[in-house]
């Protein structure tokens, strides 16, 4: 096709990408149900420290079954409080960064589309040194199928987070996120789409043995814009892609977490969801329903 829309993203800096006009979003999303998730700091939180039961209490109740949102979900921002304030699981705390960001999440599709809308206040800058000079926000959701990832089910996007890879203490600075086994051959992986705000350019990748940013063929494109001190940004998905690509379906649910890398931060620096469920046309803690 060779009509296309185009559409921009106003904040500190210009940000536009093109979506093929077929993708018709829904019109109204103040139609679409919506989920209310808190994001958090998490500091040095990998999931070697999640499952340790030494360290983290919540491990047993892992080891039984229950999810890190059925404990945490109502306290994330006191747990992100007490994280950025440097008196746990933070050597190296940031003054001024946001304990927290609340974040809206809507979702839709049309049998061919996977719609999901992201809307959030912008925190005050922390007034720290920029780690990613380009990109003031940027913005990343990951999709599991099959609970084949460890972790994934139970807590999203933290099968991915290793206390050997960049950013954290005494790491390698050249090393990515991963995920243990990772065999994208054998389905042990994690979808990733991103969007950053100052580089004009979305991302369509995945995480198995390594991360890598690009390759995938579901996302379609996604658009950002900050009007006034709200954020939207918005990721147009197809239902089928190719390799590093989850393939989604009608009627099932799908394990979903999201993170945002908020004042010019990088690596760990992030806020992060706890794990969440992706429904299409199924009960889920975020349900896209056909439009």
């Amino acid at each position: 096709m060779n009509i296309r829309m185009m559409t921009c993203a106003l904040g500190a800096s210009l940000a536009c990408v093109t979506v093929p006009a077929w993708a018709a979003a829904p019109a109204d999303w103040s139609s679409i149900k919506s989920s209310d998730i808190t994001l958090f700091y998490p500091g040095v939180s990998p999931v070697e420290w999640v499952t340790k039961g030494t360290e983290h209490g919540g491990a047993r109740a892992l080891r039984k079954g229950e999810t890190c949102a059925d404990c945490h979900s109502e306290e994330a921002s006191d747990i992100g409080k007490t994280i950025v304030s440097g008196k746990k699981l933070e050597p190296t705390p940031i003054a001024g960064k946001a304990p927290f960001i609340d974040v809206k999440v809507q979702a839709a599709h049309d049998d061919e589309n996977l719609y999901l809308r992201f809307t959030w206040q912008q925190p005050p800058a922390s007034g720290a040194a920029k780690m990613d000079e380009q990109n003031p926000v940027k913005i990343a959701y990951m999709l599991e199928a099959n609970d084949q990832v460890q972790l994934a089910s139970q807590g999203g996007c933290w099968g991915s987070c290793h206390g050997d890879a960049r950013t954290m203490p005494g790491a390698d600075e050249h090393k990515t996120k991963y995920v243990k086994d990772g065999s994208l051959a054998n389905g042990v992986f994690y979808d990733l789409n991103q969007w950053r705000s100052g580089e004009n350019k979305a991302y369509d990748g995945y995480v198995a043995e390594e991360r890598v940013m690009e390759g995938g063929q579901a996302l379609v494109g996604a658009t950002g814009k900050l009007d006034g001190n709200t954020w939207t940004v918005d990721f147009t998905r197809k239902f089928a892609g190719g390799e590093g690509d989850v393939t989604l379906e009608s009627g099932k649910t799908y394990n979903f977490g999201f993170a945002i890398h908020d004042d010019n931060a990088t690596g760990r620096y992030h806020h992060v969801s706890l794990g969440y469920t992706l429904g299409i046309d199924a009960e889920a803690g975020i349900q896209a329903l056909k439009q």
